[in-house]
């Protein structure tokens, strides 16, 4: 099958190197380099404008920061809707924001071309392993056509609902996922001023009715070391939480702990900047205690 992939950032660059491996790839990055790179190492084709890389494809996947960053390729003599041919599939992996998804897809159906919206969970460790959480929003049908192209990354592939079902679901695991991290950090910040050595605290926690993924499968390699790795930007978790906080007002449903973990998130990016990772947020915490949650 021909496919073109659009994004080469961390979790985009694993994704691609699948879809290589069982595809006819070619790939663009607004960093033409990268791009350029991947094509060498991986045989893929690298193309120098969305319009090139989706010409003559069969499936289109997206991976950008947000949906805005998608819908800005749509358009002008280097857009995507220039190159793309009537029946061709598009697929956004992008953690994006329902709304705008279904815009996109509505300009799109104007072309002939189908979309679904197919954002991704099991970060870089995930996308390497081709093992991610695929979620899915879109017909019946565009997902059945998908299924075979995702499952080159996806080991679960679910189908969630209606476009935007799937951007729904990932801005409100990453919504709990913020709002865990302040939990924990708050928490083995508490325990430590309290006089409980770190790493005691995170494995009694971890052995108790409060564990969880932050506690189990973060806290001990990147809190307690201080190593706290580059993997997922603070920046993009935070506009994750505010997503889900827009799917929860059109909802009507009120959202007060969520809306406090925005706000701390909100906070730390402001005082970290725009390149910390998500995890630092807990930096943050360990300032306003006065501690440090470390071995």
């Amino acid at each position: 099958m021909r496919v073109a992939f659009l994004g080469l950032g961390a979790i985009g660059t694993p994704m691609a190197a699948h879809l290589a491996r069982d595809h006819e790839l070619t790939v663009w990055n607004r960093t033409g380099d990268r791009a350029r790179e991947f094509a060498a190492r991986h045989g893929a084709r690298a193309a120098a404008t969305p319009r090139e890389a989706v010409t003559g494809a069969d499936v289109m996947l997206t991976c950008l920061p947000t949906s805005a960053d998608v819908a800005s390729l749509l358009d002008g003599a280097d857009g995507i809707i220039g190159g793309a041919s009537r029946g061709a599939l598009f697929l956004d992996c992008t953690s994006g924001d329902p709304a705008t998804s279904r815009a996109i897809a509505e300009r799109l159906a104007r072309h002939g071309i189908a979309f679904a919206d197919a954002p991704v969970s099991g970060g870089t460790n995930g996308a390497e392993a081709g093992t991610l959480t695929v979620m899915v929003g879109g017909g019946a049908e565009v997902f059945e056509r998908a299924r075979p192209v995702l499952a080159s990354f996806g080991k679960r592939i679910v189908h969630l609902g209606p476009i935007g079902a799937g951007d729904a679901m990932k801005a409100v695991n990453n919504a709990l996922l913020g709002a865990n991290i302040q939990a924990v950090g708050e928490g083995l910040a508490t325990l430590a001023k309290a006089g409980v050595e770190p790493r005691l605290a995170v494995e009694t926690l971890n052995a108790s009715s409060g564990r969880s993924f932050v506690s189990e499968a973060l806290v001990p390699d990147r809190v307690l070391t201080g190593a706290f790795p580059r993997s997922f930007r603070l920046a993009l978790l935070d506009k994750d939480v505010g997503i889900a906080l827009d799917v929860a007002r059109e909802a009507g449903v009120e959202t007060p702990l969520l809306a406090a973990a925005r706000a701390a998130l909100h906070r730390a990016r402001a005082l970290l900047g725009e390149e910390a990772d998500y995890l630092e947020a807990i930096r943050v915490i360990e300032e306003q205690a006065g501690v440090e949650i470390r071995a």
